[in-house]
Parts: C-alpha cells; structure tokens; sequence
C-alpha cells in the first residue's frame, strides 16, 4: 500500500472515529445509546445492525457464565436500513464473543447470506452486550471492522456511564422513600391526600417534603418544605428538618412563632442547608387558617365552584439564615374550599418567570366539588408535574363538614 493510501485510510479512521464521538452517547439513557450506535454503523458501514445488552449485573467484571446463550441477552435495538439481510444471518454465540474481546466474522449460512460481525460491548473489563453488523455485498475490511471495534468501545463507555447512573438514581430514591415517611394523620374533621413524585430525568430527587401534625381543640397543622439542592444529602437534611419540626410544633405555638423557633435551630448548625417551608394551621371549629412562610411560594385555595384564588402570604427569609422576621397571616377556609400547598416543582419552568407559573395556576378550574385526591391529580394533570425537571410535593385539605 503506497503512503497515500495509508495516509487516506488513516484520515478516514480519524474521520469515523469522530463522528461516533460526536453521535454516541448523546444522553445517560442505555436504549439511546444503543439507538445511536446502530444508526451510526448503519450510515456507512453495513445495511442492517442490531445491539443486544445483558440483562445489568449478569455478566460481571467481563465474565462469562459457563450457561450463558444469545437468548441471555435483552434485545435493544434492531436498526435496519435496507432489506433485511440479518434475518437469514446465524445468530452469533456471545462465549467467543466475550472470552476473546474481539470481532468476530461468523460462517455464513447455508444459504450463502453473508453471516455478520459480532463485537462485543467490553469497557473496563466489563460485558454490557455485543453489536452485530451485516451487509448484503459480503464482509467487512481490517479498516471497517477497527471502526466497528471503536464504536462498539465508545458506546461501552456511555452504557457503563448510564448504568452507574441508573444505579445511583436507584440509591436516591430508595432512601427518599425510605426518609419520606407517609405524612401523619389529621384529625378526622380535615380530609387530607398528598403526592410526591421525583423529577422524571436530569437531577437526582430533591428534598421536598410535607407533613401534617395533630394539635389540640381538633386543630391541625399542615406544612410543606423544600430543602435547596438535590441528591442524598438534601434528602438527608429533609428528613432532619422534618424531625425538628414535628418537635418544635409540639410546643403547640402559631405558625410563625414555630418557623421563628425552627430558624434558630438550624441556624446553629452552618452546615445545614438552607429550606423553605410553609406552615397552615386548620381550625375547623372556626373555619379558619393561619398561615406563614418561610421564602415558601404561596398556598391556593379552590373555591366551590372549582376556581382559584392565590393566598397573599407574606414571604419571610427561608430557614436557616438566622434573620426570622415571619408574620402571620389569618383566612377563613369553609367546608366547601380546598387548600393546595405545593412545592416549585409543580408550576416553575424554566425560563419563566415565577409569576407567570402562579398564575397559571390561578387560572385554573378544577371540578367542583372534586374530592382532595381527585383535584390533585388533575391539577398534577393539566399543570404537566408528572414530566418535571424538580421534584414535586403536594397537598390538598378539606375541613370536614359537621
């Protein structure tokens, strides 16, 4: 080969190689990734791909098990862009595959289709699956199987990348419920239905929370905090302010005095983040609610006839700056309202300003006379907080009728 070829042929590789950087792993999701990798090869290498993964942990630290079979394997994505010469194809033994790390060209069948080459998923001495490339005029050159290598070890990379990913969102979430306990039961004269749903993609769960505690004279309070961050630590922290509250309130003192109280607590301890919190004490003997909020957005209440009405509830400092400065705030609340207290997962959006978001929310009517549970789900329904990039708490309350 001339030093003009070998030159062209390298600057071809670089070219590819490039290329897959640029389009493989473009997200932490492993189906992506797959999705990518097969149209990547099918653009100008082979007429038909397909990747298949290993179910996550069957096939640890590169090894393969003495019983393992292709039908081991989890089907991902099957991209074709031309007649489908892989259907006739063997399908390829994932042993000699793995135990040799390298591609493979197959025997091809006794139709005379040409077979396709296997190569394996390996990263850090990991198997995450294998790709299998065909085309219809015949086999693969050193050049175009080195490509395939390279993008079968890019896409390795990222699918090892989403995997640890994935585990760690797991982790998250498993002590996000573990911490966020089921709120604590009202009194029967307040009908009571709360939501926590985690952010669908992009950051880990947060540290949003709520909570309700039983007072005395049939009273009950009602709050709603968001610890600033996200991740293990801030569901953490959550679970800390949470057990603080519950002693504070305890005490049996008016919303504000107990965010008062609550500031200072948290404010001797600097490492402990910052919160908001807003509190709702329901008397329903008087058919009243005492309010107050600590940097917290304000609460909305549903009217009988399914309309909303935004609270005007003064904004003090949030937790743990020490400053206090909290007012009370007094509403009558009748059997036929519905209180909605929420953290900014529900209606901020990025690139919006937080007015716009309240009164979109404001501008809603629900059914009258909806259930707590029912108006929850449907204000979750038409403000989208099911496809969120926040976390999401929410309650609604109702004062029983006598």
């Amino acid at each position: 080969m001339s030093a003009s070829s070998t030159g062209h042929a390298e600057r071809a590789r670089l070219r590819a190689a490039e290329e897959a950087a640029e389009r493989i792993g473009t997200t932490l999701d492993a189906r992506t990734t797959c999705t990518e990798l097969a149209r990547f090869v099918c653009r100008s290498l082979c007429d038909a791909a397909t990747v298949e993964l290993l179910p996550d942990g069957a096939v640890p630290d590169g090894a393969v098990p003495d019983d393992a079979t292709p039908d081991d394997a989890v089907p991902a994505v099957a991209e074709h862009t031309a007649a489908d010469p892989a259907a006739a194809v063997a399908r390829a033994t994932l042993h000699r595959v793995a135990t040799e790390g390298r591609a493979h060209l197959l025997e091809a069948d006794r139709g005379g289709v040409p077979a396709p080459v296997s190569v394996p998923l390996l990263a850090h001495g990991q198997l995450h699956g294998v790709l299998r490339a065909a085309r219809a005029d015949g086999g693969f050159t050193a050049d175009e199987t080195a490509t395939l290598q390279h993008a079968a070890r890019l896409a390795a990379v990222h699918l090892a990348h989403a995997r640890r990913h994935a585990a760690a969102r797991r982790t998250a979430l498993d002590l996000q419920r573990a911490l966020l306990a089921e709120p604590g039961r009202p009194h029967p004269n307040v009908e009571l239905a709360t939501r926590y749903l985690p952010a669908e993609r992009g950051a880990l769960v947060g540290g949003d929370w709520c909570e309700t505690i039983r007072l005395h004279y049939g009273r009950t309070l009602l709050v709603m905090g968001d610890v600033m961050g996200h991740g293990l630590e801030a569901a953490v922290e959550m679970s800390a302010y949470r057990s603080a509250l519950r002693y504070v309130a305890s005490a049996e003192l008016p919303p504000h005095r107990v965010l008062r109280q609550l500031d200072a607590v948290v404010a001797r301890d600097d490492r402990r983040r910052p919160a908001t919190c807003l509190l709702a004490q329901l008397d329903p003997a008087r058919s009243i609610a005492s309010f107050a909020s600590a940097g917290h957005l304000p609460p909305v209440v549903f009217g009988a006839d399914g309309s909303a009405r935004l609270l005007a509830v003064p904004a003090g400092p949030p937790l743990g700056t020490g400053a206090g400065g909290y007012e009370l705030v007094t509403s009558a609340l009748t059997p036929a309202d519905t209180l909605l207290m929420f953290t900014d997962g529900l209606v901020e959006r990025r690139g919006e300003d937080i007015d716009a978001s309240l009164s979109r929310l404001a501008g809603l009517r629900l059914p009258a006379g909806a259930a707590p549970a029912d108006l929850l789900d449907e204000a979750l329904r038409r403000l989208g907080g099911r496809h969120v990039e926040d976390d999401v708490a929410v309650l609604a309350a109702r004062i029983r009728g006598r």
